[in-house]
């Protein structure tokens, strides 16, 4: 395995751990926690969940190859909530990974994005490397958050697997 490749294989995994600390912390939660918020900004840990497979969806899709299939469904609605059941999110979350997982294994390292992300992350991220970066950045720091909602939740702690 090349340089390149050793490369991808240590980010991937690492971004693969991140996705994975996402869904352990939330494993066991019922519909009504899922839904629940607990912080006075009002997001829910299901929305969030469908905040990180848009995430996936717009920086791999959009930024990287430059296209996205449309959704099927409106965005209309508050930050971090979602009117979809969790079965919906947890699904589209997978296939959005899926979906990334694909892109990244497919797209050199030091490719640019053929699609831009606005605003000055935009002019920072400059290639698949760059974004599988961010994306470890931005699923850690979710999980985080989650973990705190988690414990207002349920009093439960250390549920990610790192």
């Amino acid at each position: 395995m090349n340089t390149d490749g050793k490369e991808k294989k240590a980010l991937s995994a690492f971004l693969a751990a991140q996705r994975a600390s996402v869904l352990a912390i939330v494993d066991g939660l019922d519909t009504q926690a899922l839904t629940t918020s607990v912080l006075p900004s009002g997001w829910t840990p299901l929305g969030l969940i469908e905040h990180l497979a848009h995430a996936e969806r717009h920086w791999f899709q959009e930024v990287v190859t430059g296209a996205a299939e449309p959704l099927d469904w409106p965005d209309d609605h508050a930050p971090l909530t979602t009117p979809r059941p969790s079965e919906v999110v947890f699904a589209f979350y997978d296939d959005q990974c899926r979906r990334s997982d694909a892109v990244i294994a497919r797209t050199p390292l030091a490719a640019p994005p053929r699609g831009r992300h606005p605003g000055p992350l935009g002019d920072e991220v400059t290639d698949l490397r760059g974004i599988i970066m961010h994306m470890i950045e931005e699923t850690a720091r979710h999980a985080g958050h989650l973990d705190i909602v988690r414990e207002l939740l349920d009093r439960r702690t250390g549920l990610g697997p790192r």
